[in-house]
């Protein structure tokens, strides 16, 4: 956590600074990423990846962290990487799927730009995620029924944080201009920015 403490930059969520932080959570697997790359592409905005930072900065992959540390040491990176670790502005940020999960954190997330939530069905996310070994918390005997578990968990967080956008059978142009449609929307609603 000492390297998120090292590298703390604050900025305002003034308009005239920039545009608010656009944060994009829901399950993993259901296309954050690669929808968040193109709607960065399309806003002119950065790209972060929390799984992708957290991973560089402690310098070993997400399962290697839950390994060594347990799932509360990868929460605890987590929380700060929300917190100090990135750029208050002008950001598409892709959330892991249980970082809006954790207490304050959903507040926060909104607090900082605007959430969308991505869905899609249970089946649909075991498709995209059963290649990787990258998911501990899929490593089980039975990912579909883990999947549903969590998702049980986790979609009142979701709904509750975000605005929620279908990724379920659509192509990534029409996921990516419904994204884009809602962040003007809610920038200009909440923030004052477009």
């Amino acid at each position: 956590m000492a390297k998120y403490a090292q590298s703390e930059v604050r900025f305002s969520k003034a308009p005239s600074e920039g545009r608010p932080n656009l944060y994009l959570i829901g399950f993993m697997g259901v296309g954050k990423s690669a929808i968040g790359r193109a709607v960065a592409k399309a806003l002119r905005m950065q790209f972060i990846d929390s799984d992708a930072e957290i991973e560089e900065r402690a310098g070993k992959p997400i399962a290697d962290i839950f390994a060594s540390e347990g799932e509360a040491g990868f929460r605890a990176l987590e929380r700060a990487f929300t917190e100090s670790g990135h750029p208050g502005v002008n950001c598409v940020v892709s959330c892991g799927g249980g970082l809006p999960c954790q207490p304050g954190m959903s507040d926060l997330l909104m607090s900082k730009g605007v959430v969308v939530c991505l869905f899609a069905s249970p089946q649909t996310l075991l498709e995209r995620t059963q290649m990787s070994n990258k998911r501990p918390l899929l490593n089980v005997a039975d990912p579909l029924e883990r999947i549903k578990q969590l998702l049980s968990q986790r979609e009142p967080v979701y709904m509750r944080t975000g605005i929620g956008v279908s990724a379920e059978s659509r192509s990534l142009q029409d996921v990516v201009r419904n994204v884009i449609r809602v962040y003007r929307r809610e920038a200009y609603r909440n923030f004052g920015s477009r």
